[in-house]
């Protein structure tokens, strides 16, 4: 394995923290609720609360010590999510941390009180979140997982290694509006490069056998997975339909590669979940969340897994081996 690490800076300068010297409060059990709209890593997510946790630690917060963790996982059934927001909001919790749009959405309608963080929401601006990323205002703040031209990039990546493709598949959580807006640029980026783009919508996790199916009926030469907790839940299906009919794919995090998939391009999850304990730290020492601005990505993963390219009859072209951040033999 072969490993470079970089980051990436979007829109220039990074926006800066407001000073908060704050210890934390002797005496207290702070109480924390999580709500993804995926799995818990035992489940088959991909255990960010476990990175969220691990970060939170070395802040100084011990659970059991300074903390409690109240846990919901809506397993991709993403009309549970109301639901499990009003509990956390019932049960009184200091702080929400909520994994993906659809959880910060049902979070926000919960509450205009408890503060929310996003951990990370795909686009807090375009989905209604926050008025400004700067200057969030109201009790929502946290990470964002928008990066401009995201899925035009996947798309070129794909003309990269297939440069004859004509026809492809992306496929989608069309009841997320982030994923929709990824959607939309990789359909925009499609018209540019002359590729047939096939819609492949999921909404729940009964959507994937129907989604499969009209794929195999189109035959794409390529497929493009937008990451979501749905998608991102369901990666070891979507790999291994993949690896079945011989379908070179472009996912949105390492996770799918972790899994066995081809090629991932996009944001570290974990880093953002990472992040996302520095902002519950401020808060939880008394910062409010409207002096928090929103931040975007600034760590991203070119990873290309060579036993998958190996398995597909693929010979990766040099010019993305080069680039990539990490190569899997």
């Amino acid at each position: 394995m072969r490993r470079r690490q970089f980051v990436k800076f979007i829109g220039g300068v990074a926006l800066a923290w407001p000073l908060n010297a704050g210890a934390q409060p002797a005496g207290k059990l702070y109480r924390i609720g999580y709500v993804n709209a995926g799995a818990a890593a035992a489940q088959g997510g991909v255990g960010l609360e476990r990175a969220f946790v691990e970060a939170l630690r070395e802040l100084g917060w011990m659970e059991g010590k300074n903390i409690a963790f109240e846990y919901r996982f809506a397993q991709g059934h993403s009309d549970r999510l109301p639901g499990m927001a009003t509990e956390l909001v019932h049960l009184k919790v200091d702080v929400i941390v909520a994994n993906g749009t659809l959880a910060s959405l049902a979070a926000k309608q919960a509450t205009s009180t408890i503060p929310i963080v996003t951990a990370p929401a795909g686009d807090p601006l375009g989905s209604g979140l926050v008025p400004s990323l700067a200057h969030p205002g109201g009790n929502v703040t946290g990470l964002s997982l928008m990066a401009p031209d995201l899925g035009g990039k996947r798309l070129e990546l794909l003309k990269e290694l297939l440069p004859d493709v004509s026809r492809a598949a992306i496929l989608w959580n069309a009841a997320n509006p982030y994923a929709a807006d990824v959607f939309r640029e990789t359909d925009r980026a499609a018209r540019t490069l002359r590729i047939t783009l096939q819609s492949l919508e999921v909404r729940s996790p009964d959507d994937f056998d129907t989604a499969f199916e009209a794929a195999k009926v189109q035959r794409p030469e390529g497929l493009i997975t937008v990451e979501d907790p749905l998608t991102v839940g369901y990666r070891k299906q979507i790999v291994d339909f993949a690896a079945r009919n011989r379908l070179p794919a472009i996912h949105g995090v390492r996770e799918f590669v972790e899994a066995g998939g081809l090629i991932a391009y996009g944001a570290s999850l974990s880093d953002l979940s990472r992040r996302a304990a520095t902002y519950v730290d401020k808060i939880l020492k008394g910062t409010k969340p409207a002096d928090l601005p929103v931040q975007q990505p600034t760590k991203f993963e070119f990873i290309v897994n060579l036993s998958a390219a190996k398995a597909l009859g693929l010979t990766m072209p040099p010019s993305l081996l080069a680039r990539a951040d990490e190569v899997i033999e």
